[in-house]
């Protein structure tokens, strides 16, 4: 597994969460599986190998959130330099197909979330965008086709610009 580059905040968040998998969801599903094992025959037994599927999902998800931990490298945000675009750079574009300048904060794939403007630094358009320039014209390869940009401004960390990470505003 690679780094993964993520901030205090982010690095609670997924502590949370391990923490709420460990100490909530793995003793329930405990429970269940002891109870589907008391109702006789295992090899009939459709209760106990559902909740057994379900004991493995979660112990694969404890091992994911654990490695994640084990390989997180913590990004102070105030030492990010604006000169490219970097992990955690808020980077306001304008787009030449729509005539819209959008924004989007570049962050590590756990704490992406597109709905807010924040696209992880391993998605197509965070590959696009990672290292360009302001001035910057970038094609982009995405799902639905090429999308082509001008990259207006570089943002550091907690600071906004011309519009509303991730919604288009009209110029």
């Amino acid at each position: 597994m690679q780094k993964v580059y993520l901030t205090r905040d982010g690095l609670q968040k997924i502590e949370e969460e391990l923490r709420l998998w460990k100490t909530k969801r793995l003793p329930e599903m405990l429970k269940q599986v002891a109870a589907a094992r008391e109702h006789g025959d295992l090899s009939e037994n459709a209760e106990y190998h559902a909740a057994r599927e379900e004991l493995t999902r979660i112990h694969a998800k404890i091992y994911q959130l654990e490695q994640t931990l084990f390989h997180v490298h913590l990004v102070d945000e105030n030492s990010i330099d604006t000169d490219q675009v970097r992990i955690l750079t808020t980077v306001r574009i304008q787009d030449h197909s729509k005539n819209q300048q959008r924004q989007y904060t570049l962050v590590a794939q756990e704490e992406a979330d597109p709905t807010i403007g924040k696209i992880s630094v391993q998605s197509p358009v965070g590959r696009g965008l990672i290292g360009k320039k302001a001035g910057d014209r970038v094609t982009i390869q995405i799902p639905a086709g090429k999308v082509e940009w001008t990259i207006l401004e570089i943002l550091p960390p907690g600071t906004t610009g011309g519009s509303d990470n991730g919604n288009p505003s009209t110029t």
